[in-house]
């Protein structure tokens, strides 16, 4: 329609442990504003209070947030499932999201839900996710949960940014490998958002004009193929509405031939 503003994709942005919605969207900043201007970005906190001391403290504000919690081996969590119940939920309320974008624990939250979903355990009724980023994330190490979500390739448009200083740079590396055709990014920092060079900002241009473009060729698909069912309908109600003339009009001749000999009729007896 004329003048319509074309809506953007939505990106659910999850911070990382002991820290905020609001921080993340702060580390994003350091960023090409190009790179996300076309996407419409969601920078929840998380649902727990930090339960300790947070990395951030005297860097960044509280209040500091963290999603679940877990052991020192990462093999154990609490408050997982409410988690994830509480995400579905404002993915379903505030939605729908056309993927995510994560930092440490939110990227490694991320990729769970999205092997969740691809396998059917969670968002059913929500449109299959498009996009993922992940920034030093990571995989569960339940094997209850690894069998689920990690089962097969994950077939989301994902992009990996892998610090040679991170101490989960080889947990991230293994975290790509849980994803059909992964874009890897590497940089020299350690667990941090990094600050990107030239070639990266390319690269992740690149890579976000490919997912626009297929998302706005679908959009595209979907209007063409709306056009012709408002068309096929038309035709139809039209077919009908002629038929239905031809019906009455084969009957009204139907009553007048039987209407005759009684006009006859009535003639012939005066």
């Amino acid at each position: 329609m004329e003048g319509t503003k074309e809506k953007k994709m939505k990106i659910l942005c999850l911070h990382g442990f002991r820290t905020s919605g609001s921080f993340l969207k702060k580390q994003i900043s350091k960023w090409d504003p190009s790179i996300f201007a076309q996407f419409d970005m969601d920078f929840p906190d998380g649902i727990f209070p930090a339960g300790g001391k947070s990395d951030i403290e005297g860097i960044f504000p509280p209040p500091y947030f963290e999603w679940f919690q877990y052991d020192k081996d990462f093999t154990e969590y609490t408050n997982l499932e409410e988690c994830i119940s509480y995400l579905c939920e404002y993915i379903t309320t505030k939605g729908p999201f056309d993927g995510f974008l994560g930092f440490s624990q939110g990227a490694t939250l991320s990729a769970l839900l999205l092997g969740y979903q691809a396998q059917g355990k969670v968002l059913k009724d929500h449109p299959p996710m498009k996009l993922f980023v992940s920034i030093s994330g990571a995989k569960f190490r339940d094997p209850s949960i690894c069998e689920v979500a990690y089962k097969d390739p994950i077939k989301v448009k994902s992009v990996h940014f892998i610090g040679a200083k991170d101490w989960l740079k080889l947990p991230s590396e293994d975290l790509a490998t849980a994803f059909d055709n992964p874009l890897i990014i590497r940089h020299p920092q350690g667990h941090t958002v990094p600050r990107l060079d030239e070639v990266a900002i390319e690269q992740l241009q690149s890579w976000t004009a490919e997912i626009l473009q297929r998302s706005n060729n679908c959009a595209v698909e979907n209007k063409h193929e709306m056009g012709n069912g408002e068309a096929k309908v038309e035709f139809e109600e039209k077919n009908a509405e002629e038929a239905c003339k031809i019906h009455n009009h084969e009957r009204s001749a139907i009553n007048t031939n039987n209407r005759e000999p009684e006009v006859v009729n009535a003639a012939s007896a005066q």
